[in-house]
């Protein structure tokens, strides 16, 4: 049976991927997006959910808006990164579907409440949203299948500060709160996702397909690789959020472990940073798996072959 998923998240170049990946992959089933900030403003990361959604011709998933902004600290955006629009030099029609009522955190508690032990959450942004839910509804700790979170670094350097992840350094606030909330979780950190890099090759493959997905990768990540060339010196660029989506359905993508995993609240120079207690000093109970190996191409050919079959149906 395909597995249910609700996708909390902020496109965001890679994001889009995820989704596109999650599309494309038959052992998933799409139950909701809920957006929020981060990359962009969460206005705009709403429409480009949606628009991303019409490309694939997949407008019946239906999307609903979350929080405007951290729970404590000031809101950070990224268009160094995502450009202005958030995808890059894509450019989507405006989405011609709208969110559904309600704000997002509603739906993950109505969707978990009622389908207990059925719904996996992927969550590719700033933890705002289930920080919310939790909050709202602390019973969803025990009814959620299962909880996959991108970001934080373990023992890779930060991406948005020496030491922090640019979801967790977003909103640590609600990092803190979901790290700790007791939900199953399985956290991919920098330091898996920084070897699995989306070469010019690899875009070069996907463009043998005259598709407007094809298109939209190609003008999304060309964006995407010259940031990576000029802040990182990485020639490609590293596709986080679709291998934290492909670990929902092919975990041995990774190998794992079992950690005491906390994020820095504190003011100053570590704010945001993800930490693990690898030799459980503080003698507490390990709280979330940990992917801390990766299998670079086995992922990339995964991500690879499934846009092609998704880019093969649609032209």
């Amino acid at each position: 049976m395909p597995k249910h998923i609700i996708i909390d998240t902020d496109p965001g170049i890679d994001d889009s991927l995820a989704i596109l990946l999650a599309l494309a992959s038959p052992e998933l089933v799409i139950d909701g997006i809920i957006s929020v900030h981060g990359n962009v403003s969460t206005e705009q990361t709403t429409k480009n959910a949606l628009s991303i959604l019409e490309l694939a011709k997949a407008s019946h998933v239906p999307v609903y808006k979350g929080c405007d902004l951290p729970l404590v600290k000031e809101s950070l955006l990224s268009p160094e990164t995502h450009g202005d629009s958030g995808l890059g030099y894509a450019q989507l029609p405006e989405p011609v579907t709208q969110p559904k009522a309600g704000h997002g955190s509603d739906y993950i508690i109505e969707q978990i409440m009622s389908r207990p032990g059925e719904i996996t959450l992927v969550a590719l942004g700033p933890l705002t949203n289930i920080a919310i839910a939790l909050r709202k509804e602390p019973r969803i700790v025990k009814n959620v299948k299962e909880v996959f979170v991108m970001g934080g670094a373990i023992q890779h350097t930060g991406n948005t500060t020496a030491l922090a992840e640019f979801n967790t350094f977003v909103d640590p606030h609600a990092a803190h709160i979901v790290f700790h909330s007791g939900m199953p979780m399985i956290l991919t950190p920098l330091d898996v996702t920084y070897q699995c890099i989306f070469m010019k090759d690899d875009l070069d493959r996907l463009l043998k397909i005259d598709s407007p997905i094809t298109k939209y990768i190609s003008d999304s990540t060309r964006f995407y690789m010259e940031f990576h060339d000029e802040y990182q010196s990485i020639e490609g660029c590293v596709i986080n959020d679709p291998m934290t989506m492909a670990l929902t359905f092919m975990p041995e993508i990774c190998d794992y472990q079992d950690l005491v995993v906390d994020v820095d609240i504190s003011t100053g120079v570590g704010l945001g940073n993800t930490f693990a207690d690898f030799y459980n000093y503080g003698k507490k109970p390990k709280n979330m798996k940990v992917a801390m190996g990766v299998r670079p191409r086995m992922f990339m050919e995964l991500f690879l072959k499934r846009m092609e079959n998704l880019c093969s149906k649609i032209r």
